[in-house]
């Protein structure tokens, strides 16, 4: 049962990075494109490499780089396409380059003018998220990283540590991300009202979030009525 804390005016906006404000789908996508086999399209890797990750993440921690090694490994060894020993992954170096949605930047300029503070929450490692940051064209006030906890979302190091520097907690933070299963459900557990970017017209499971959006477009507004 989610423990309840009694909502005020909203005065911190936490975010996932990936899936939320970054595509990391097409960024995989794009990485990987030259070894998959042919007909194999965009959504059913994504579905594989969730998995690959989340057994990955689910072992002890390590850093992001070798997550995203190991399990773009798996997925492509699984698809008859294996990597080399001796040969480098594409993946950790292409995340540099993986692009956000388009209505990323806008949506957080308005948020920072109306006066909020913005963090982000994500499972990556400090050098990796620099460059991702880079692209949202505003540097958030706080980045939280699994480097950061040693530890990867659904666990609850991000938000213990997000608490922990800025004194801020559940009653004047809506955390916004486009998964259930690391953010939506934790987060809900420990009292956040949430914001379920819902990209993918998915089905929302046995948690309700606060309010659900296609795309970050109408994010201020729906923080607005929230706070």
């Amino acid at each position: 049962m989610a423990h309840i804390v009694p909502a005020m005016s909203i005065a911190w906006v936490t975010f996932d990075c990936y899936g939320t404000l970054i595509d990391w789908e097409g960024g995989v996508f794009t990485a990987l494109l030259p070894l998959l086999p042919p007909g194999l399209d965009r959504d059913d890797l994504a579905r594989r490499y969730i998995a690959a990750e989340a057994a990955v993440e689910g072992g002890p921690y390590a850093p992001y780089r070798e997550v995203l090694d190991r399990a773009g490994r798996a997925v492509l060894a699984d698809l008859g396409r294996p990597v080399g020993a001796d040969l480098p992954c594409p993946l950790p170096d292409s995340l540099a380059e993986w692009l956000p949605f388009p209505e990323v930047p806008t949506a957080l300029r308005a948020l920072r003018e109306r006066g909020l503070r913005l963090a982000i929450l994500s499972n990556v490692d400090r050098d990796l998220i620099a460059s991702s940051i880079a692209r949202l064209q505003i540097k958030p006030d706080l980045v939280v990283t699994a480097e950061d906890c040693h530890s990867y979302k659904p666990a609850h190091g991000h938000w213990r540590r997000f608490e922990r520097d800025t004194g801020a907690g559940p009653e004047a933070t809506i955390h916004v991300a486009a998964s259930q299963y690391h953010d939506i459900v934790p987060a809900t557990a420990l009292g956040y009202r949430t914001v379920y970017v819902n990209r993918h017209a998915d089905r929302v499971g046995d948690v309700e979030p606060t309010a659900q959006i296609p795309d970050l477009s109408s994010l201020p507004e729906t923080i607005a009525r929230h706070s």
